[in-house]
């Protein structure tokens, strides 16, 4: 696959990196609500650009990908953020890996995720979980959670960036499955706080970011 980025001419250039476009491109869904709200957005969506310089200072945005798919260990598939960001801050570069939800769950929590596991999964999840500086994994965190997490950490050695995160940003009025985001982010060794980014100290010590961004609910009409 080429490393040539093409720019976007608007938000339906996202739905050809769909896995399923003609599912997961519908008004209301993550995917399209996701892309108009960064479309729409001069740089960074605020309430995302909110968090980040809450937690690392003014927040610069130098590009974002949709779809980015970043490589793990134990098998061919890959992690894939909706939006991948690269951020310039006061204290350094930093790589965002971005969850877009609405409605939709996280996915299996690790306990079903792992089950008829094969040696490749056990793989992979040793390495998530030494790589967050995680001990024991309860059964009931969401495994997406883990790999997204992660991804923002490989991308930041990747890009030699100090700093790493990974926001979800719901449009979900009620802000459905942030219990999920919570048990997650306890499990990680933080307190949480509504609206405030979690910073936190990993193994390979940079220094990572988790976030909860609500969105404008305007752009699940488009």
């Amino acid at each position: 696959m080429s490393r040539v980025l093409i720019p976007s001419g608007g938000p339906d250039d996202w739905r050809r990196f769909l896995a399923k476009p003609d599912l997961q491109w519908s008004m209301g869904f993550s995917a399209r609500t996701l892309a108009h709200a960064w479309e729409d957005a001069t740089g960074l969506p605020p309430e995302v650009e909110a968090l980040m310089s809450s937690a690392f200072g003014p927040a610069e945005l130098l590009f974002a990908i949709p779809e980015h798919k970043t490589a793990l260990p134990g098998g061919g598939r890959e992690s894939q953020s909706d939006v991948f960001a690269l951020v310039k801050h006061e204290e350094g570069l930093a790589t965002y890996t971005i969850e877009g939800k609405v409605d939709e769950p996280f996915g299996p929590t690790v306990e079903e995720w792992l089950v008829g596991a094969s040696a490749g999964k056990q793989e992979r999840l040793t390495f998530l979980l030494d790589l967050l500086g995680i001990d024991q994994c309860p059964g009931d965190i969401r495994y997406q959670l883990l790999h997204r997490t992660a991804s923002a950490l490989i991308e930041a050695e990747r890009f030699g960036a100090s700093l790493a995160g990974m926001i979800v940003h719901s449009f979900s009025p009620e802000g459905r499955w942030r219990e999920d985001f919570e048990r997650f982010a306890r499990l990680m060794g933080a307190a949480v706080e509504a609206h405030a980014p979690i910073t936190i100290a990993v193994p390979s010590r940079k220094r990572l970011m988790l976030g909860w961004a609500s969105g404008d609910q305007c752009f699940r009409q488009r």
